[in-house]
This record gives structure tokens, sequence and C-alpha cells, in this order.
């Protein structure tokens, strides 16, 4: 049996979520840990060959509630042979609306047999305010117990899929703000690079997309999908977003949503 922990992780906190659940899982199973990081173009080009043996911990970020609809088609090409899975959602205090229910649904298709699911709070991919610093410690000691859920579950004969909040397929639309002059459109802003930028060309290292190059690291020239890679891992302080409907929307996450959410297990 080996334990995998599967993400995409722009920023970080889905990798520490999924990373904490797989080491607790694996302490309890005296299991081998295998990770397989997907966030970055290069490794998309195809997937590890899970065993039926295997338990799959697969997390995502929720953009909008649901899962990123750029990793669908990648995701579609998943083959689970039969393993367990385990899908898990890290939101940044909002909502994660419909992303649980659709990511159980595209690993049960692809041929995993989910037994658990969790959506757990990182900090917003917009901000430094929102959910500042989560997931902290007390996340991490969810991430355990919830590891401990699951071994206990492993326990039984036969495995019953959880019962996940959610709109079944057809999901419910993207989340889409609002401000004073209707919806707010955010699909096609992109990083401004300020007079701090040094080259060092990190932004292009850790772009998900591959949207921002080496050969012009100022500017992004393909699709921004706002992960926050750029801004919150450039050392300068040199990227940043202006558009006034972003700044918008971003003042109404921070000032409407400063009540603690808190990690919600399902087994």
């Amino acid at each position: 049996m080996k334990i995998w922990a599967v993400y995409f992780s722009a920023t970080g906190t889905t990798k520490k979520i999924v990373a904490a659940v797989a080491q607790a899982l694996c302490r309890r199973l005296q299991a081998e840990e295998r990770a397989f990081d997907f966030t970055l173009p290069a490794a998309r080009c195809g997937w590890p060959e899970f065993a039926e043996e295997d338990i799959i911990l697969f997390g995502v970020p929720v953009y909008a509630g649901r899962v990123p609809n750029v990793l669908l088609r990648y995701l579609d090409t998943l083959s689970g042979n039969g393993a367990l899975a385990v899908p898990i959602v890290v939101y940044g205090n909002r909502d994660f609306d419909d992303a649980l229910i659709e990511l159980r649904d595209i690993l049960r298709n692809n041929g995993f047999m989910p037994i658990a699911g969790a959506a757990f709070i990182g900090e917003h991919a917009f901000s430094r305010r929102l959910a500042k610093g989560r997931p902290d410690e007390k996340d991490i000691e969810c991430a355990k117990r919830f590891a401990d859920g699951i071994f206990e579950k492993l326990k039984q004969e036969t495995f019953l899929g959880p019962k996940l909040p959610g709109m079944p397929f057809p999901y419910r639309g993207y989340y889409q703000p609002r401000g004073e002059k209707g919806m707010i459109d955010i699909r096609r802003v992109k990083p401004r690079t300020g007079s701090s930028c040094n080259g060092c060309g990190l932004c292009a290292d850790v772009c998900p997309m591959g949207s921002i190059r080496h050969e012009n690291i100022r500017e992004c020239t393909g699709i921004c999908i706002k992960c926050g890679a750029c801004v919150k891992k450039c050392p300068a302080g040199a990227k940043y977003f202006d558009e006034p409907g972003y700044l918008e929307h971003l003042r109404q996450l921070e000032e409407g949503l400063t009540r603690r959410r808190e990690p919600e297990l399902f087994l």
C-alpha cells in the first residue's frame, strides 16, 4: 500500500493540508508515502500509476466555488484503477460551494473509490489579510484528526461514500462577485510589475500556467488564473494587481469575510 499526496497548490496552502493528512495517515498505517505535485505545467503530461491497494489524498484549491476549470481537461485523463481516494479542497474563507462534490465526482468517474472528503481553509490567493497564515496550527491538528477518521473507516469491511454538501451535477455556476455597477469580471485581469523587480525570474518559475516567461518577466502573456503565486512569492514585492474591479472585489472579501471559517470533515 502507498499513501499518495496529490495536489495542485500555487501558493502552498493546499500542499500543506494534503501533506499533513498524508503524513498522519502513513504513521497510522505504517505505509509508504508518495507525492505528486501537478501545479506546474511540466508535471501535467501524465499521472503516476495508482494501484488498487493505494489511498490517494487528492487536493485542489477552490476557484469561484468550483474545481479550477483550467484543470478539468487534465483531470479527465486520470486513471484510478480502483484505488481509494479522499477529495480535499482548500478555500479562502468564503465558501467551497460545489467544489468538493465536483472533485468527488471527477475521481469517481475516473476509476477511484472516494471514501471521505474534507474542505479546509487557506490564506486567500488575492489577499494577505483574509485567512492570514492559514492553514495554521489548529488547521493542521484538524488534518491529523481527519487522518485518524480515515484510519478508523478503513477498518470497516465495506466503504460507503461520504455524503457531501453541494449541488449534484449539473453544478451551480461559478461564483460571480458584484459591485455597485453590477457584475465584476476579473477573468482577463493580469498582474503588473513594479520598479522593484530585480529580474530574478522566480515569477516565471512558479506560474502554474506558464504565462510568465524568462525572456520577458514583466508581462503575463498567457492565461492568468489569479492564483497569487507570482505576487506572494516575489522576493522584491514587484508583482501586483491594480485593476479597479479586482480591487473592489478584494475590498469586499476582506471587509465582509472576517468570521473565521473552520474545516469541515466528511467521513
